[in-house]
């Protein structure tokens, strides 16, 4: 997989779907940007996705396929 370089999109949005969502946490331990904060009933929340590196270590990791990570490029 190529990596982006921040440079390369404008912005990104990271979704979970917490319906689908485990509260393995996951998601929280793999992200080098620190995106996530743990949100209701312990399930991650994407509060910082201006962090995101766009590893999508946590769409790649996430057992339930619970999470998303799309990239707006220039």
């Amino acid at each position: 997989m190529e990596s982006i370089e921040k440079t390369d999109y404008k912005r990104v949005e990271v979704s979970v779907r917490h319906k689908w969502c485990k509260q393995c946490g996951i998601c929280i331990e793999f992200c080098p940007g620190n995106v996530y904060d743990l949100g209701e009933l312990g399930k991650p929340d994407p509060v910082r996705p201006e962090l995101c590196t766009v590893c999508r270590m946590c769409e790649i990791r996430c057992p339930e396929f619970a999470i998303t990570v799309d990239v707006q490029e220039e």
